[in-house]
Order: structure tokens, then sequence, then C-alpha cells
């Protein structure tokens, strides 16, 4: 409670849910709908936002939008969470050869900045959805499994985990019951710094025409379909843009708080 920022982080990212999940529920108007001749109108009382190119609400497309970004972000993550988790513990703790092609495999990926993954993995999927959330959650994979890697590694040395071999605990049980809760907390904050990315990287793509297609209102999609527009109605682009900047801001500072309250030496020097 003390860490501030982090609560500020709460706040924003609890808005943002709440959008999700209930913002289609509460949107004023149907998101879809145009109105051309009122095309690039600015803010009013039944249009707080304005309206876009084709003259829809721009409000309802943002609320209506978070669920695909927001979802997106969360489905990519998982997929790069829950593959790094299996790679990285089974690298981390068995070793050998097995672990060693693992970890090259993980390196040759790092290699290559993890947009350019994305772009390369829609490239050769197509568009749409559903490869939008696995290639960005295969750009994520790379870094979940060095993380849990090097979290084994320093962990099965520790006492706890011989006391569990000699009484004849399997090693399935030793890696998931054992080893795993105490690697955790780096895991948990470097989740949260994925999902930032996540949500950039998804933007991004969308924005390039790679990722969710019109007349989706993805925050993304709309960036690109309003950047024509940019000096005459500036705020068919800054809206979600803004909205976008915010949400990253805000899962960062939830990031920086973890990382704050799971470093013990940041607790005793205060």
């Amino acid at each position: 409670m003390r860490n501030q920022s982090f609560l500020i982080g709460i706040c924003i990212l609890a808005v943002y849910l709440g959008m999700a999940g209930f913002g289609p529920e509460v949107a004023p108007h149907d998101p879809l709908a145009q109105d051309i001749g009122k095309a690039l109108e600015r803010a009013s009382l039944t249009h707080p936002m304005g309206r876009d190119e084709l003259g829809r609400d721009l409000f309802s497309r943002l609320l209506h939008g978070a669920r695909y970004t927001l979802g997106i972000a969360l489905a990519s993550v998982c997929i790069g969470l829950f593959s790094g988790l299996i790679l990285g513990s089974i690298s981390g703790y068995y070793g050998g050869w097995a672990g060693t092609l693992i970890m090259r495999i993980m390196d040759v990926m790092l290699a290559f900045p993890g947009l350019l993954i994305a772009i390369a993995v829609v490239s050769v999927l197509g568009r749409g959805l559903f490869n939008l959330i696995f290639a960005i959650g295969l750009a994520s994979i790379p870094v979940f499994t060095r993380l849990v890697h090097s979290s084994f590694i320093s962990l099965r040395q520790e006492e706890y985990v011989s006391a569990a071999h000699a009484v004849g605990v399997p090693n399935l049980r030793i890696m998931f019951r054992h080893v795993l809760p105490n690697a955790l907390a780096p895991i948990l904050v470097q989740t949260t710094y994925e999902m930032a990315g996540a949500i950039l990287s998804a933007s991004g793509l969308s924005f390039l025409g790679l990722g969710v297609q019109p007349p989706t209102p993805e925050w993304g999609v709309m960036l690109s379909r309003g950047r024509d527009y940019l000096r005459i109605a500036p705020h068919v682009v800054t809206t979600p843009g803004v909205f976008i900047a915010v949400a990253i801001l805000g899962i960062n500072l939830i990031g920086d708080g973890l990382r704050d309250i799971f470093d013990p030496k940041l607790i005793n020097s205060k």
C-alpha cells in the first residue's frame, strides 16, 4: 500500500479491465454504424470523443476495442508464459543435451527482434486475429524460457530440493510443487512487462495492416485508419493513441511495483 505507483497502475488496469468486460454493454452507440455526413465531427454531448473518418462514434469504438486489444495481449502472453514454463523448466532442471538444444534455439530466436519474428509469422500464416495472437505469443517464448531456465538452475541446488530427492519425491513434483513456486516472483514481474509489450506489438501490427482487419474496432486499426486525417482531425488518431499509451503505462507501473515488492533489498532498505 505504500507503493503509490503500483496502486496507480492497479487503478488504471482496473479501469481498462472494466472497459473490456462491460464496455460493449454500456457503449452509447453501435461501433460500426456509419454517418458519412458527420465524418470527423469533433467532440459533442452525444459523441464525447467525436467521430471517425466514416462518422462512427469514437467512444463506442474505443470501448469495444478494449476487449480486442487486451484480449490479444493476454492470450499471446499466456502462450509465451506456458510455453516458456515448460521449456525453461525442462532445460533448467534436467539440463543435458535436451536443455542445451532448447536454449540454443531460444538464443537464435532472441537474435531477432520480437516484432520482426511476429511480422514474419503473420506474413507466412496470413492476417487475422488468431494468427496475430500466435505470432506475438511465439515471439515472447524465448524471454520466458531464459528467465525460467536461469531460475531453475539456481534453485535446483537448494537444500529443500536435495531433501525432496532423498525421500523419493518424483522429479515432476519437485519441479512444479517445490521449485516453480520459488521462481514465480521474477516470472510474475516479467509477465507484466510482456503484457505491455504485447499491447504495443498488437497495435503496431494492426497499424501496419498485418493484424486485426477493419472494420473491427481494435485500437491499432483505429490508429492506422485515422493517420491520414491527423492534420484536419487529430482527435481520430490521438484518442486511441492515448488509450494505448495509458494502458502500457499502467501495466509498467504494476511491473515496477511488483519488482520493488519482491526485491528483499528494497524491502529491507525501507
